[in-house]
């Protein structure tokens, strides 16, 4: 039995610098996207707006977009969206300005297509479950949901589904309302 190439963090850094593409590596497997479409752009934006907005209110973390999360080196991966708390990130943060903890709360917006969603709703969410996290969004803006996993026992469990008409909520953001609705918009879908 020969032994498949296991990609690392110091092969990113080999990797062409090509507008739009996006590298990540999860247990050593290498995963290529595309830059997202319109409609994903916007349910992340929107969500990026009211995360900071409620992080400034109430001085509790912050939230950034497209950080990089790197827990090993080959596990090195790009979510959307991350909230971390103050505390969480003066001892997560390395020298190069990346996460090498899990954040409170991670949150993929999907991007179409079968291999986009089965690495954000099942190896994604088998990475966060192992390294802490403990709160993942899932947004899925062509089905206009977002399924929420908050961290059980032992691993991230499925807690709720947010759909049209609904109010995202979360215990773990004391005082964080968000209409699901406002995450799509006619002009991008």
């Amino acid at each position: 039995m020969t032994a498949g190439l296991r990609f690392t963090s110091a092969d990113l850094e080999t990797m062409p610098d090509i507008p739009g593409i996006r590298y990540e590596i999860i247990d050593g497997e290498l995963y290529v996207s595309r830059q997202p479409s319109l409609g994903h752009q916007y349910a992340s934006g929107e969500l990026h707006y009211t995360l900071q907005s409620w992080s400034k209110d109430s001085d509790a973390g912050f939230v950034f977009a497209t950080p990089g999360l790197v827990f090993a080196d080959d596990q090195d991966v790009i979510p959307d969206l991350v909230w971390i708390s103050r505390g969480r990130l003066a001892e997560a943060r390395d020298a190069h300005g990346h996460l090498r903890l899990a954040p409170e709360l991670v949150v993929e917006v999907l991007s179409s297509g079968r291999v986009n969603e089965v690495r954000d709703r099942e190896i994604k969410l088998s990475l966060y479950s192992r390294r802490g996290v403990l709160e993942y969004w899932i947004v899925d803006w062509l089905r206009r949901s977002v399924e929420v996993f908050r961290r059980g026992a032992d691993a991230l469990e499925p807690a709720a589904t947010f759909e049209d008409g609904g109010t995202l909520t979360s215990p773990m953001l004391p005082g964080f309302n968000f209409p699901v609705s406002s995450l799509w918009t006619a002009a991008t879908s």
